[in-house]
């Protein structure tokens, strides 16, 4: 199999083994798919039949597309091997894939943050509403910069900001502002929240740490043992970041202005009566599961 029928180089060419190492013989990709789907059901991961094609694709190269055109190449055992070794110890599949959707747009990740989650749509949608032509936004805490990049997309007219404690976040937010296009729109900086910036957003942003620290120890080991600590530990009641942002809040944001925060489940009515004893109207949004996400937050009226 040296080549396609249109004469392209074949995505399935068998890859060399990583020297030293002793895998099985090579498969056909149906045979590959189905024992990694075998070993991911066993690990109790789920959707293993498609986490199977996907691991299959990164290690070989090609598209789920190619693995489905010729489900009877010849494909090398080590490429796939080593990566499921990977996810059957429960390390996340976008870390293992470097990359992840949100918002229709592609951001790469890394241990350095948080993964992008579904769940966090609820505030891009949220903040689009609320705020629909801003000028200036800020995102605290920004890990891969998905919240903030998301809202520059559909918001040709806005500048933002992004912020993390990692430098190494800061960093791959930059990366993925270059790679959709919009680093002449986003700054990243590594900061501690918003300390060195003087304010005046009219959309500020947040997915801050939220889980009890006692209870992150319980969480699926993906999480747990996997992404970055700093960014999960709310404190002993979770809401040690949430103090922080809302003392914060009054001098960051514009008078007009609006802040969407992330919410754990069950945070909403204790954020909801901190934020309202500092001055701000209040607003809530629900998930897709029905579980109150985002708190939006204005100034009261003097």
């Amino acid at each position: 199999m040296n080549g396609g029928a249109d004469g392209q180089p074949n995505p399935l060419l068998p890859l060399p083994q990583g020297e030293g190492e002793i895998y099985p013989p090579p498969r056909t990709v149906t045979e590959a798919l189905r024992l990694g789907a075998g070993r991911l059901a066993a690990a109790e991961i789920d959707n293993p039949r498609l986490e199977a094609r996907l691991l299959l694709a990164h290690a070989l190269g090609c598209t789920r597309a190619d693995l489905l055109r010729e489900p009877s190449a010849t494909v090398p055992s080590g490429p796939l091997e080593a990566l499921l070794n990977r996810r059957v110890a429960h390390e996340p599949l976008a870390y293992i894939l470097g990359h992840r959707e949100f918002w229709s747009l592609d951001f790469a990740v890394s241990p350095a943050t948080l993964i992008p989650r579904p769940d966090s749509e609820t505030l891009v949608e949220a903040a689009l509403v609320a705020c629909p032509a801003p000028r200036r936004v800020l995102d605290l805490g920004t890990g891969t910069g998905c919240l903030l990049l998301a809202v520059l997309h559909e918001r040709p007219d806005a500048f933002g900001i992004g912020t993390d404690l990692s430098a190494d976040a800061a960093a791959l937010a930059a990366r993925n502002a270059r790679s959709l296009g919009l680093d002449d729109r986003a700054a990243f900086l590594c900061a501690d929240w918003g300390e060195p910036l003087q304010g005046g957003f009219d959309l500020v942003l947040s997915n801050p740490p939220y889980i009890e620290t006692d209870a992150i120890d319980r969480l699926m080991p993906e999480v747990a043992c996997h992404e970055p600590r700093r960014a999960l530990d709310g404190g002993t009641d979770g809401s040690v970041a949430y103090r922080r942002i809302l003392g914060d809040l009054p001098r960051l944001l514009a008078p007009q202005g609006v802040a969407v925060l992330e919410l754990g489940a069950d945070q909403a009515a204790g954020v909801a009566a901190e934020a309202r004893t500092r001055g701000f109207m209040v607003a809530l949004q629900t998930d897709l599961a029905g579980i109150q996400r985002a708190i939006l937050l204005r100034h009261a009226p003097s």
